[in-house]
């Protein structure tokens, strides 16, 4: 990795695995200009999952488009941003479970989803259910 600041390389001081957020945290530190800073990496999911649609088509999987449906499902709670990453988190996190040789099939995350969400908000967990099951 380059410097953010003046483009040199960099080496990691302390690295440290984020289970919940499906990350890891690194502190990097410049060895041309000394400076220090952080870095979060996560796996790209849209470059490695398919997703199996009804259709029997393959689709990428994308990230974004759950967060916008929990988000979806979330709106009634004053916190639903923070809220809906954490919640798209944690379904990503059971859904590696199931993404066997990078294949998931859509209904499972679907299912997966309203799993988590019942354990949330019972309230998100029926909207999401009348939209997606």
């Amino acid at each position: 990795m380059v410097c953010t600041y003046c483009g040199g390389k960099t080496e990691v001081r302390n690295s440290r695995h984020q289970k919940r957020a499906n990350q890891v945290w690194r502190r990097r530190h410049c060895l041309s200009c000394g400076a220090t800073f952080s870095t979060h990496e996560q796996a790209a999911y849209d470059s490695v999952w398919r997703v199996r649609s009804k259709d029997d088509s393959l689709v990428p999987f994308h990230e974004q488009m759950l967060f916008v449906e929990l988000y979806k499902a979330c709106e009634h709670r004053s916190s639903a941003l923070a809220d809906a990453t954490a919640l798209t988190d944690t379904v990503i996190n059971q859904l590696r479970k199931h993404a066997t040789h990078g294949l998931l099939e859509s209904h499972q995350i679907a299912i997966t989803s309203y799993e988590v969400l019942a354990r949330f908000d019972t309230a998100a967990a029926v909207y999401y259910q009348a939209r997606h099951l």
